[in-house]
């Protein structure tokens, strides 16, 4: 196997049955890695968006701690609210969102392994396919991507 990158269109990508000849199975490939490129950045800023999302929903720290009212006399030092254990609805719900998380996560870590192994393929046109793919994928994306990192920081 060649380790420079030529620009030909013939190229095995992935798997032995994805043998690429001529220029119509080059250019559906292109669009395969493409549109694979692009999922990945969506799935980037899913991720993010579900992060948002987990926050959002969490209680505030010390939400179930008792709360003192500032008086000097002394029957202001009992607590108002009294203990009370953190709901099983929203615990489920953090668990829920926690868990699409970290399968987003291994969705993205896996396409961005397939995505490197496309690129070691050293065809040029696939390259360019990944490089293409991530950089319109970015360019639609950062506005939202922008959004959702200033409304969560709100």
């Amino acid at each position: 196997m060649s380790m420079t990158f030529d620009a030909s269109s013939s190229v095995t990508l992935l798997f032995d049955f994805w043998e690429v000849h001529g220029v119509a199975g080059m250019l559906l490939s292109v669009l395969i890695v493409f549109l694979l490129t692009l999922t990945y950045e969506v799935l980037k800023v899913s991720r993010v968006w579900l992060n948002c999302r987990f926050k959002s929903t969490a209680p505030p720290p010390g939400d179930s701690s008792p709360t003192l009212e500032p008086s000097l006399s002394e029957s202001s030092l009992a607590p108002i609210a009294s203990m009370q254990p953190p709901s099983p609805l929203g615990t489920q719900h953090s668990l829920l969102l926690h868990s699409g998380q970290a399968c987003l996560h291994v969705l993205q870590v896996a396409l961005g392994y397939v995505l490197m192994l496309c690129v070691m393929s050293y065809n040029t046109w696939i390259f360019l396919a990944v490089i293409c793919g991530s950089v319109l994928g970015y360019f639609l994306l950062f506005p939202l991507f922008t959004s959702l990192t200033e409304r969560s920081a709100m």
